[in-house]
Order: C-alpha cells, then sequence, then structure tokens
C-alpha cells in the first residue's frame, strides 16, 4: 500500500514507530486536538481546510504546502481536505474529529501520485469518522447541526482573497445554516495553542538550526563571486545535510544589495572588500529555522565594517539575553531597548545628530517575529505579549546605511544584519542556531 506522504511503515528511515510526521507522534497530534476542543465552548465545531495546491503556471504545480493551522492538528499533508473537530463534553477528552478527503483513486494517482485515502485517515491519522470529500455538501450540514458555536478562518488572518477554494465552494453550497455570518474566528484559539511550543517541536526547531547554521559556518569557509553560486550552496547544503529542505526563499545581498531588507534576486556577482548578508534557515520535520549573517567576502573586516559589525552584535548579543520569562518582556519591549542601544552604538560610531527618525530609517523592521511551524508564526498574535517558556522567537538588529552624504563616508553602502532563532526559557534563552558562528575572531579564523 503505497500513502500520499510519508509513515513509518513505508519511510521507517523518515519517521520512528509511533510518528505521523518526523519528530511529532500521534498521540500529541491527539493531544492538539483535544486541547482545542476543550477551549471551545460546549458543543462547538471547528472547522479547518487544507490548503490548495499552487501552481506555478498552466499544470505545472509547486510543491505542496499544508495549511499551518490544518497541519499543526492533524499531520495530514493532502490538499482537497477538510477537518471538523466537536467539542462533545466538558471534559478535555471530550471530542470528535472527523476527516473529509480525496479517496484513492489508481487512475489519478498514477498521474499525480498516491494519496493516503479515506481508511488512512482512520487507521493511520486517528479520525473518529471519514469520508470521501466529494460528500461533504451531504454529510456536513448534520455535522453542524446543532453546534452551538462554529468556528473557522475562511482565509489567513491579515490576508484579503486568501480564502481556499474548499471554503468557495462550502460558501457556494450553502450547507449550513446562517453561512458564513454565524462563524467565529478560529485563530485566536489556534494561536494560543501554537505559540507555546512543546518538547518535541523544540527539538525539530533545534534540528533544523543545528544543520542550517553548520551550512552557513561553511560558507563562510568559502571565497564566492556570485550570489546565484550561494544561494544554490545553501539551498542544496541544507537538504543533503538532513534538512527537508530550505525554509524559505534566501536573501543573498552583496554589498549595497543587502540594503533591501527582502532581497531575493540573488543574481549579482559578489566583490571582494564588500561584505555579503544572508537570511537564509533550513526545515526539519515541518518546523523552520531563521538565520541572518553577514561576512567579509574575502575573509577580513576592514576596520569600517569591523566597527558596524560589532556594533550590531554587541546589541544583538543582550537583546537574546532578555529572552527569558522571569524578564517578564515582550517582543515590543525587546524591540524598545534594542532601538536604544542602535542608536548609542550608532553615535559613538560617529552618526552625529543622530535622532530616532533618523534610527527608523537605519533600522527599519522589527527586532523579532514568531516563528515555528512558519517563519513568521501566528499571524495575529501580539508581539505586547510577554515572552513565556516555550515561546519561539527571532532576534534580528539590523543596520541599512544608505550611499548617502548624511552618513558617515566609510560607513555608506554596508549593510548588517544579525538574527538568530531563540526559544525562550524560564532564566536563560536557547539559541538554535548557535552553530552559526557570529564572533568577528570566529569568522576570520574561518580563512586561516
Amino acid at each position: 500500500m503505497q500513502f500520499g506522504q510519508p509513515v513509518h511503515e513505508t519511510h521507517p528511515h523518515i519517521l520512528k514507530p509511533s510518528e505521523i510526521t518526523p519528530g511529532i507522534t500521534a498521540q500529541e497530534y491527539w493531544d492538539r486536538r483535544a486541547s482545542l476542543a476543550h477551549r471551545l465552548p460546549e458543543g462547538a465545531v471547528a472547522v479547518l481546510t487544507a490548503a490548495d495546491v499552487k501552481y506555478r503556471s498552466g499544470a505545472v504545480f509547486h510543491a505542496f504546502r499544508q495549511e499551518s493551522n490544518f497541519l499543526y492538528l492533524t499531520g495530514w499533508n493532502e490538499p482537497e481536505s477538510v477537518a471538523v473537530i466537536r467539542n462533545t463534553g466538558k471534559e478535555w477528552c471530550d471530542f470528535a474529529f472527523h476527516l473529509f478527503c480525496q479517496p484513492k483513486d489508481p487512475a489519478v494517482e498514477q498521474w499525480n501520485g498516491p494519496r493516503n485515502g479515506v481508511q488512512a485517515a482512520i487507521d493511520i491519522f486517528n479520525a473518529d469518522h471519514a469520508a470521501d470529500i466529494n460528500r461533504i455538501d451531504i454529510i456536513l450540514p448534520d455535522l453542524l447541526k446543532g453546534a452551538s458555536q462554529v468556528f473557522a478562518d475562511m482565509g489567513e488572518p491579515g490576508r484579503a482573497g486568501s480564502e481556499s477554494s474548499t471554503w468557495s465552494r462550502l460558501r457556494r453550497s450553502g450547507t449550513s445554516p446562517g453561512w458564513p455570518s454565524a462563524i467565529s474566528a478560529l485563530y485566536p484559539h489556534m494561536n494560543a495553542l501554537r505559540a507555546i511550543k512543546s518538547p518535541a517541536e523544540i527539538a525539530n526547531m533545534r534540528k533544523a538550526g543545528q544543520i542550517s547554521g553548520r551550512v552557513i559556518t561553511d560558507a563562510m569557509r568559502r571565497p564566492w563571486t556570485s550570489e546565484k553560486d550561494l544561494h544554490a550552496f545553501l539551498d542544496y547544503r541544507f537538504t543533503v545535510g538532513g534538512c527537508d529542505g530550505p525554509a524559505y526563499i534566501p536573501v543573498v545581498g552583496g554589498g549595497r544589495n543587502g540594503l533591501c531588507i527582502h532581497y531575493v534576486l540573488n543574481n549579482a556577482p559578489l566583490h571582494p572588500g564588500e561584505t555579503v548578508l544572508i537570511d537564509a534557515g533550513g526545515e526539519y520535520g515541518t518546523y523552520v529555522t531563521d538565520i541572518s549573517r553577514a561576512w567579509p567576502l574575502d575573509g577580513r573586516f576592514t576596520p569600517a565594517q569591523r566597527d558596524l559589525y560589532e556594533a550590531v552584535l554587541r546589541v544583538q548579543r543582550d537583546s537574546v539575553a532578555l529572552c527569558r520569562a522571569n524578564a517578564n518582556l515582550s517582543l515590543d519591549d525587546i524591540h524598545g531597548r534594542t532601538a536604544a542601544s542602535l542608536l548609542q552604538e550608532l553615535r559613538d560610531l560617529g552618526f552625529d545628530g543622530l535622532t530616532q527618525r533618523d534610527l527608523d530609517r537605519l533600522f527599519p523592521h522589527h527586532v523579532g517575529h514568531y516563528i515555528g511551524l512558519d517563519i513568521h508564526d501566528v499571524p495575529g498574535y501580539g508581539r505586547r505579549v510577554p515572552l513565556q517558556s516555550g515561546h519561539c522567537v527571532t532576534i534580528e538588529p539590523g543596520i541599512y546605511v544608505p550611499d548617502e552624504d548624511r552618513w558617515p563616508k566609510h560607513f555608506r553602502g554596508m549593510a548588517v544584519r544579525i538574527e538568530d532563532s531563540i526559544c525562550v526559557d524560564e532564566t536563560s534563552p536557547l539559541i538554535l542556531t548557535t552553530e552559526a558562528v557570529k564572533e568577528v575572531a570566529d569568522i576570520e579564523a574561518l580563512r586561516d
């Protein structure tokens, strides 16, 4: 029997017994569904749809990426699927899980690859009930009948036009009385669950960080003459090193290209005497890591490069140290302290008359964001929430000096961003990406 994604029986080199995805067991997925159901009012129903297949052009599709909340609750990695979770009582374990999915179809699978199928939804993914997605118009009304409340997200929070094709179909069918006006937002409940990572999630992120950090350190050892070659090296080595692949399109910005925060063209030559700024990371077991580093292409910092780099590094170290629960600080609090420290560091470097408005130009982004299944994890979860044990965040101060007369000449055109992925603990931060070296002496020693 073949399935639409790895299972232990077919891929024992990837999954251990009882694991649904690498590192995450069937029990943990069950616990997540139980926790969600327990958060909802008695008799309430949560409805989630899988992501759509994304097409590059015509019939050419991108690799499938499951909708993160759907993946978090089910481990199911196929499109055209709907999960329904119903609170059936007052106890934590009182819930029912229904999964609608594509049935096995040998003719279709010959073209598009195997599917999990309806029976696997029960036998492997522990659905209480499973059915053909093509019957959802008939079955869903009964599941929603008598629900005290319906929770769902028809699109990604904060993104217009992101409604999935399955949601569009459900809306057109009109199967639920009052649909969609009677629907309450599900994502606040999902964010509350996903924001605090389990030990298994942290282990996956640590492995992604370890592999990715070693690859980035190895990249610093080598001479590079083009952004394209460095980009290809990172993607390839993340994969052969043990990650599922790159977590996102990397930034590989040589010289002034590093001034663009999300520069991903990665097609320019790299020149000795300049620095290169990279923002890259791999994914392992559906969890990602996020790392930024900047280093001199010929292996040695010039005095000006060293001064600016070490100023950012001092601030980054101090900000990372604040990622502990007993500091009782939020990401916004840490951002404020980071900005104040950068302002003082730049003044000490001769950025005379520097104001907060000037700093907003030189440091235009936030110091960090949550990280987990997504690079910008739990969208809609506030940055004013005090950090707790199990929160995972990035800390990434950066300075980007435009080539303009108002800035000190020897710093113009330089870009430095230093970013690590961090897991918050009670009394200290756990740096998930420590293998990516960042001390000046360590970077320069790589070429010795």
